[in-house]
């Protein structure tokens, strides 16, 4: 540990003293050190400002006539020039306050007298013409800026342009290809060979006497940081780039997490130790003017050719058949690792030399002979490559013999490689230059882009991430279940297509001709300024507005917890009364969490008053209902009719209250399902509130006895048992009332309060079964309905139909007459009818 503090230690000040030692540092140093006057004005202050401006930009101007061959020079100038542009912008925004208040003040004022009128005093007429001066002075400024902007946005459409035409024609450039052409060159090469000896040597003796020192501590932190980066992707990311050989099936998404990541790591910290060697070397001028450029373009070359070389590897997999995410066959792969690889040497090489020709002041002719020799050597590679027979046999067996390429593939190989011959033959050198690192390096990263993509496809279909070693680490780490697994899943998928494309799509634009001042600027204006039509807003200040409201709504519903059960739990505050404070103090912190992320974000809220206008018209037409509910819902909450936990009837609905909030309130019946009503229809219809003031409550039990029982033993009887429960209250007293005479019974009702009427079932289900043991035992019959029938009979002979004679033998009739018995009725004895009780 003590080492890696050291270390640490080391590189904090090395990063101090490179940034001190860089222009920014050196920049910021010079702001310090140019402190205003305390007693400057702020138009004074704009004044110098748009001085200082206009006279930067009149140097830029000039350094663009100068440098109009020199394309890093103009994209360098172009960043400057943009940034003047929004630097002189700033002045009309810090302006705006100042004017702000002499606006306010002259208000104030009023207007001077007319002709006719009272003077005003002295004191009054020279303030109106200070401020109106001011407001003069600060409207010129203001002109002025916007001069200076207009004519710096054309400087920078003006180099925009120039970079354009001077890419067209170095990639059009022709030149002629001859025998004259080659013998110059080839007697240039060997004085070039002897012009970079004599500067190679000349720097090492530069370092043996003067830069020993920087030397070593440039080396000491470039392999200190390398032993970190390998230390740290080794141990945290080892298993992500290392193929399990026990593995002999992997599935498809281990065989694409490998390749990608096996490939994008490795490059990755390759990339950081190269830039930072090259920082290193350069912040302590270990470097000279003439061999920086030669040691960046060596660097780089060392960086391509390893992410090549990986990325062969990971995806060919030469003594990995099993890994392989082509189907070739082992010795197809072998051979197309070796073709890749060496091209990618030799269009490398390729900008090395070409570098070290323009850093030695060599004759172009013979970097024109390098790029020539190396794009027909690009060319009769791929050309070669298409005769090739790489595809896995028909068996399957990687070790056996190959198929050749699908004739359309090797079709399009011998196009291209013929067409980079004969670009360089017929003189266009610079295009098929262009076009063979095209092949090569976009070739490369689009592959890298399209394996990453493919990864996080993979990891993000159902139920694949656990399957993953990261996931099936996750899953026990954090005992995640199998749904919060799977949505870690699809983050993990969109966040690899994320980095796969902020990966890729720089290195592709790079090697398209823009330069990283551009990439940088496009980034910054994106990030901080975007304008569409005249609303302008920045991707940070929409990132910080989210933040700001995602961090409102936490401390909403912390405050909201804290206050519930914290304080007003404690002091034992009506739940119905929490439910309504927490609700509104959630809709509350949401509004106001809301107003400030819009604010952060730089949205001006008086521009949505049209926005207003249109949701107010669609709110008087589409949206009554909802703003109707809404307008209840703040009722209930204010008004409290009822609250959580109320025993409610409302309709056909019946139920406890679980939740209120502004559209609904939510009512669960005794059956457990819940019931969602609308709000308007609790303030505009009657509800039975059961608990609203009290849970005191009256319980009615109908008794029915039969006709021959003694009403007041019955009255007793009914009164003695509702004494005797638990549950019933003694004040008031239970009482019996004498309903009626039924159709079957007498009716008595028993009527008794209970303390808490949510408690009414149960209480009732005991009286219920109380009444019936004490009916029994004390003989007292409770009857059911009963009916009498009726059967009359007689004779067939007593209906005769038409043409029948009397006693014909007719069938026997009968009429029945169904009658409601009384209890106690009595028949007469000589009724020749039968009783049937029902």
């Amino acid at each position: 540990m003590s080492f890696l503090r050291i270390l640490f230690l080391l590189l904090l000040t090395a990063g101090a003293g490179a940034f001190l030692l860089s222009p920014v540092g050196t920049r910021l140093a010079q702001a310090q050190e140019a402190v205003v006057a305390p007693d400057a004005t702020p138009e004074q202050e704009a004044a110098d400002h748009i001085a200082d401006v206009r006279k930067r930009l009149d140097a830029l101007a000039a350094d663009v006539e100068r440098r109009a061959s020199d394309d890093a020079a103009l994209t360098d100038i172009k960043a400057r020039v943009d940034s003047l542009i929004r630097d002189v912008l700033k002045v009309s925004v810090d302006l705006r306050p100042r004017l702000n208040e002499i606006k306010s003040r002259l208000d104030q004022l009023g207007e001077p007298p007319k002709d006719g009128q009272p003077p005003e005093a002295a004191a009054v007429t020279q303030e109106r013409h200070r401020l109106t001066a001011g407001r003069l002075e600060i409207n010129t400024l203001t002109g002025q800026a916007e001069d200076i902007s207009i004519k710096a946005s054309e400087l920078s459409n003006r180099i925009t342009k120039m970079r354009r035409d001077l890419f067209a024609e170095q990639l059009f450039a022709h030149t002629e290809i001859s025998m004259d052409v080659f013998s110059e060159a080839a007697s240039s090469f060997s004085q070039e060979a002897l012009d970079f000896q004599r500067t190679l040597s000349s720097w090492v003796t530069f370092i043996l006497k003067f830069k020993r020192a920087p030397l070593g501590i440039a080396v000491m932190l470039s392999l200190s940081l390398a032993l970190v980066l390998m230390f740290v992707e080794y141990r945290l990311f080892g298993r992500l780039i290392k193929r399990d050989p026990a593995n002999e099936a992997p599935s498809y998404m281990s065989r694409l997490s490998v390749a990608f990541w096996s490939t994008i790591l490795p490059t990755l910290a390759l990339c950081v130790f190269l830039a930072a060697t090259y920082f290193f070397l350069d912040t302590f001028k270990v470097l000279r003017q003439d061999i920086a450029p030669m040691m960046a373009v060596t660097l780089a070359f060392v960086g391509l050719v390893v992410f090549v070389g990986l990325l062969t590897q990971a995806v060919l997999a030469p003594k990995a058949p099993s890994w392989r995410l082509i189907r070739v066959s082992d010795r197809g792969a072998r051979h197309l690792v070796t073709a890749v690889l060496l091209m990618a040497v030799i269009n490398g090489l390729d900008y090395v030399f070409g570098t070290v020709s323009e850093a030695l002041g060599s004759p172009i002719v013979l970097t024109v002979f390098k790029s020539f020799l190396s794009s027909t050597l690009v060319g009769l590679i791929i050309f070669a490559v298409s005769f090739m027979t790489p595809i896995v046999a028909e068996t399957g067996d990687p070790r056996a013999p190959g198929r050749p390429w699908p004739r359309w593939v090797a079709i399009l190989l011998r196009l291209v490689g013929l067409g980079l011959i004969f670009l360089s033959a017929v003189g266009y050198v610079g295009l098929a230059r262009f076009l063979a690192t095209q092949i090569i390096v976009n070739g490369a990263v689009v592959v890298t882009m399209y394996i990453g993509i493919l990864s996080g496809k993979a990891i993000s279909e159902p139920d694949r991430f656990g399957d993953t070693r990261v996931g099936r680490y996750l899953e026990r780490r954090f005992l995640l279940h199998p749904v919060a697994l799977d949505q870690t899943g699809m983050a993990a998928g969109l966040l690899i297509y994320l980095f796969a494309l902020s990966i890729g799509i720089p290195l592709i634009l790079i090697s398209w001709g823009f330069q990283p001042r551009d990439i940088e600027a496009w980034l910054f204006t994106m990030f901080t300024e975007v304008n569409v039509g005249s609303i302008r807003f920045s991707v940070f200040g929409i990132l910080g507005g989210i933040l700001l409201f995602v961090l409102g709504l936490v401390g909403t519903r912390w405050f909201q917890k804290w206050l519930d059960g914290s304080i007003m739990a404690r002091s034992q505050v009506d739940p119905g009364v929490r439910n309504s404070v927490r609700t509104a103090i959630g809709y509350l912190g949401t509004a106001l969490a809301g107003l400030i992320g819009v604010s952060a974000a730089g949205i001006d809220l008086s521009s949505l008053a049209l926005v207003a206008g249109a949701l107010s018209l669609g709110i008087g037409f589409g949206l009554q209902n909802i703003v109707s509910n809404f307008v209840s819902g703040l009722i209930l909450l204010a008004e409290r009719p009822f609250k959580v936990g109320d025993w409610v009837a409302t309709g056909t609905t019946e139920g406890f209250v679980r939740r209120i909030s502004v559209r609904a309130t939510e009512i669960e019946t005794f059956q457990r399902q819940s019931i969602i009503v609308p709000n308007s229809e609790l303030i505009n219809a009657s509800v039975g509130n059961w608990t609203h003031r009290n849970s005191l409550g009256r319980v009615d039990i109908p008794v029915g006895v039969g006709y021959d029982s003694d009403p007041r033993k019955v009255m007793a009887i009914l009164e003695e048992i509702a004494r005797t429960h638990e549950g019933v209250l003694r004040n008031p007293e239970p009482f019996v009332i004498f309903d009626g005479f039924g159709a079957s019974s007498l009716d008595f009702r028993l009527c008794f309060f209970i303390g808490d009427v949510l408690n009414a079932r149960g209480v009732k289900n005991d009286i219920h079964v109380m009444i019936l043991e004490r009916f029994r035992a004390e003989g007292v019959e409770i009857p059911f309905p009963q009916q009498d029938v009726h059967l009359h009979v007689r004779s067939a002979g007593d209906a005769r139909r038409p043409g029948e004679t009397p006693g014909s033998g007719g069938p026997m009739l009968a009429a029945v007459d169904v009658l409601p018995r009384m209890a106690g009725d009595g028949l007469p004895a000589d009724e020749a009818s039968g009783s049937l009780p029902r």
